[in-house]
Order: C-alpha cells, then sequence, then structure tokens
C-alpha cells in the first residue's frame, strides 16, 4: 500500500481544510516545497499536491507545484480544478505523474473517458462523499449519485485510480468509521486510495488488510506531528503476515 503525504496549496502555503471552509484554514508552519523534499528524502513514492486556489477560483499555484514537480524527484499527483484535456496534458508535460480531476468528472464522464485514454494510468477520479451522496465544487454541492454508482461509470476506463474521500470520517462524526471506504473498494473494479479516514496508525493498519485499498492520503496527521511518515511508510510496506491454516 502506497502512503501519499498530502500537500494542500492556499496562497503559497501549507495549509488543511476543516470541513471544507477556505475562509478558516488551519494554516502549518512549514514551508511547501521544503516539506514535499522532506517527504521525499524520508521515502515517500508519491506526493499529493492539491491547489486550493484553483479549486475555489481565486488564484492558482501553478508555479510552486511545477517546482515541487522539479526538485523532490518523486512521483506528483496533481489535483485543483482540472477540467479539461489542456489543463490534463500541461500538468503531464511539466512532469506530473498523474493528475486528478474532482467535480468535472461528475459534470463532464466524457471528459475523464478522453484524457484516460490519452493518458493511460496517470488520470486518477476522486470521489468525495458526504452522507452517501457525491459532493462536488469544493464539497459545496450535493449530487444525487452514490459513490458506488458513480464509479462504477468508470469501469471500463483506465484510470490509475479512483480516490475515495469520506468527509464524515473527516468532520469526525461519531458515527463515522471505515466500513465506507471499504465498501466502495470491494464493489469496484479500479484501486482505490482513501482520503480522509487516516488519524493515526492503526488507521494505516487497518486499511492495508482491506481488498483492493491501493493507497492512504495522509496530511493533517503528518503536519500536526500525530505520527511520523517513516513510521506509517514502515507499517504500509510491511507484508501482511500469512493466516495460519487450520490443523
Amino acid at each position: 500500500m502506497i502512503i501519499y503525504p498530502d500537500i494542500e496549496l492556499q496562497n503559497g502555503r501549507c495549509v488543511n481544510l476543516l470541513r471544507g471552509r477556505m475562509d478558516k484554514p488551519v494554516v502549518y508552519e512549514a514551508d511547501p516545497l521544503e516539506s514535499a523534499i522532506e517527504f521525499a528524502h524520508e521515502g515517500a513514492e508519491w506526493l499529493h499536491v492539491v491547489d486550493l486556489d484553483a479549486v475555489f477560483g481565486q488564484g492558482d499555484n501553478a508555479d510552486l507545484i511545477s517546482q515541487i514537480i522539479r526538485k523532490t524527484g518523486t512521483g506528483v499527483q496533481v489535483a485543483g480544478a482540472i477540467r479539461s484535456i489542456e489543463n490534463v496534458r500541461d500538468w503531464i508535460e511539466a512532469g506530473a505523474g498523474r493528475v486528478v480531476i474532482a467535480t468535472a468528472a461528475v459534470k463532464d464522464p466524457a471528459f475523464v473517458r478522453a484524457a484516460a485514454f490519452a493518458y493511460p494510468d496517470q488520470v486518477v477520479v476522486s470521489v468525495d462523499a458526504r452522507q452517501s451522496r457525491v459532493v462536488v465544487e469544493g464539497w459545496r454541492e450535493t449530487t444525487a449519485f452514490t459513490p458506488v454508482e458513480f464509479a462504477r461509470q468508470f469501469e471500463d476506463v483506465p484510470l490509475a485510480s479512483i480516490i475515495y474521500t469520506d468527509i464524515d470520517r473527516d468532520d469526525d462524526l461519531p458515527e463515522s468509521c471505515l466500513s465506507h471506504t471499504a465498501q466502495l473498494a470491494a464493489e469496484i473494479k479500479t484501486p482505490v486510495i482513501a482520503s480522509g479516514v487516516v488519524k493515526s496508525l492503526d488507521d494505516i493498519s487497518t486499511l492495508k488488510y482491506l481488498p483492493n485499498i491501493a493507497g492512504a492520503i495522509t496530511g493533517r496527521a503528518l503536519f500536526s506531528k500525530a505520527f511520523e511518515l517513516s513510521d506509517a511508510l514502515a507499517i504500509a510496506y510491511d507484508p501482511p503476515e500469512p493466516i495460519a491454516a487450520f490443523q
């Protein structure tokens, strides 16, 4: 299982949006480029970099993301208002290993298909869900789709993976758990990257044993020092112990 350190960018800063609120970001005292280089040095195979300003139509952090791509030497998965084949092409040509399509995947599924067939295994679809319904536009609009219904329409498309963000778990709702992530992964063929569910090393240990979970995105826990990336990588890469056969 791959651990994706999450770097969310707003005005050139590392931030985290609690409950998706752009007006009250948690700002980390960490330089984004230095953090990216440090994660790479610690062994990260991939970084997940989100341009929040682009998502909310308040500019972009494209130059900074390009620096991260050039200077880390690791795979970079770029997310944030990628809504045209030109956006996809520009980021791939800039060296991004993958691009993430979120809102546009709901509003223009044909675009996802075109992008994925043009760049096989380099396109990721992001599925964000609250109370079992897919949400878009930075979690501000709720659709009629369930996550499984939405994801299944891309089963015949050469996607690299599907990112599933369980917003209920990210919001710390008491009834939230890993079951929604496990259900989606079990019911589709495309590999799933879990997002919004990693709060501790125990969560990584659990995810590793779930079928069809290819990775986990974690940012808040890393920047708040809930655990170290090295410990997360050690758990994710450690092969599961074989189940002893009955005698």
